[in-house]
């Protein structure tokens, strides 16, 4: 460690071109320096490896065998040192063979992920994507520590300190299955309230959210007969019953099985974000990702 400590750069440039030529002359001219500086330095190395690392030799100079022991070390760590500050090369998604591992819920899976799928495959064919179960408590950890590259999240919510990039204002709609007797139009708030709805809890085992604090502040509740978890069991539930649910538009338009109608009152919705920390901020690859993403949406 202490010799470590008396090296610097240029000196470790100065030894392999000594190592490769054989020669103070022929080095200081690859060096773009004076031969004097060179046997300068070579005498500092030579003070700091405590070895003659060059000896004269009928034709120039030969290494000694700490000197050979060094050499392919030194070109090794030399050609990492290289690597590590040359400029950042631009990403080639066609060429690339990146694994990215992004956090989402089920409902982040179906509004986001799916739509940028196919975009994804075709530009990046050889690239992977890990999805992983979004828990909101350990994102900025997940995120700090390169365990994932990216979290969908709300933006209420998000810890601060992390790169933000909102991608779609959210609303509520209501939703029942095709043929629901009390969805032909849009229910009275009485009806509305009247009817038999599930709700998810992302936390597990709620039976309030949005709706109910809108509700409440008319002095009204509803009857939540149904808590689960994951938004994939919900639409099941209401395309097999006649059970109703307030769904994020993106997640319910289009679904088979089910009739979608406006709700009888405003529920506020929400700004879907896609977070990610500092140390994946300016990587081509996951600035290209990011970008994706968003232009599939």
């Amino acid at each position: 460690m202490d010799n470590f400590k008396r090296l610097d750069l240029n000196l470790l440039l100065t030894l392999d071109v000594l190592l490769a030529e054989r020669s103070v002359t022929r080095a200081a001219e690859r060096l773009n320096l004076s031969q004097p500086s060179v046997s300068v330095q070579l005498a500092r190395l030579r003070e700091v490896f405590s070895d003659p690392l060059l000896v004269p030799a009928q034709r120039g100079m030969r290494p000694t065998a700490r000197a050979d022991e060094l050499r392919e070390p030194l070109r090794e760590a030399l050609e990492s040192l290289g690597r590590a500050v040359a400029p950042t090369k631009p990403f080639d998604p066609a060429e690339a063979t990146t694994t990215w591992r992004v956090a989402a819920a089920d409902y982040a899976e179906s509004a986001i992920l799916l739509p940028a799928l196919a975009g994804l495959r075709a530009a990046a064919p050889h690239t992977r994507l890990a999805v992983v179960e979004a828990v909101p408590s350990r994102m900025a950890r997940q995120l700090e520590q390169g365990e994932i590259d990216l979290f969908f999240h709300t933006s209420v919510g998000a810890p601060s300190g992390l790169h933000r990039r909102v991608l779609f204002n959210e609303r509520y709609v209501l939703a029942g299955r095709t043929g629901h007797p009390r969805l032909k139009r849009r229910p009275t708030l009485a009806q509305f309230c009247a009817l038999e709805h599930v709700v998810v809890s992302l936390g597990g085992g709620g039976f309030a959210g949005p709706t109910d604090d809108a509700l409440a502040q008319q002095g009204l509740a509803r009857r939540v007969a149904l808590s689960v978890p994951h938004f994939l069991f919900m639409m099941s539930v209401l395309a097999s019953t006649d059970m109703v649910a307030m769904l994020p538009e993106r997640l319910a338009r289009g679904a088979p099985g089910l009739r979608v109608v406006e709700a009888p009152l405003e529920v506020p919705g929400y700004e879907m974000a896609m977070l990610w920390h500092e140390r994946r901020h300016r990587d081509p690859g996951h600035r290209w990702l990011r970008e994706r993403i968003a232009a599939s949406l």
